[in-house]
């Protein structure tokens, strides 16, 4: 039997949307996934720009913000406001980037399927490893980022405030 990655990966070559075949596998470290709903869903960026980058989606396969109907776009929201109490919760960042490159002239990786980023920020995080030599440095692995994000998801109540 493969492993989730694996068969991303096949269908990804094949065709298939990363995003939905990610989405089918469920919520696991070995997917990615840590929320999914009938609406919405969050996972980890596989090419991140720091620990704990998160991307938040809608479930349906929708390229365009303006297509989504009312409450796909709540639900897309209420992820986004979830993703960002557990990133701040599992890093402790001075501040969050979120945002959506919509369109691939705009950056968008994969502009087939709607998705929202968020990642933590800190103050002088910036170096020349990104900028001049064209490569990241991540200090955890994304089955750590996994784990620390999912624990603190389970923290968080409905509305994206802290449980308890």
């Amino acid at each position: 039997m493969s492993t989730a990655a694996e068969q991303v990966g096949k269908d990804a070559q094949a065709g298939s949307c990363v995003f939905c075949v990610l989405a089918e596998h469920g919520a696991s470290a070995e997917s990615g996934v840590v929320f999914l709903d009938d609406i919405s869903m969050c996972i980890l960026n596989g090419f991140p720009y720091g620990s704990g980058h998160l991307l938040i989606l809608p479930r349906r396969h929708e390229s365009d913000l303006t297509s989504l109907d009312n409450s796909e776009a709540d639900g897309l929201w209420r992820t986004a406001r979830k993703a960002v109490r557990a990133i701040e919760q599992a890093y402790s960042p001075d501040g969050i980037n979120l945002g959506a490159n919509l369109g691939q002239a705009a950056g968008a990786g994969i502009p087939a399927h709607l998705h929202l980023h968020a990642l933590p920020r800190w103050s002088g995080d910036t170096n020349f490893m990104t900028s001049i030599a064209e490569t990241r440095v991540i200090p955890e692995s994304l089955e750590t980022t996994w784990h620390r994000v999912s624990s603190a998801w389970t923290q968080i109540d409905a509305d994206g405030q802290s449980a308890g």
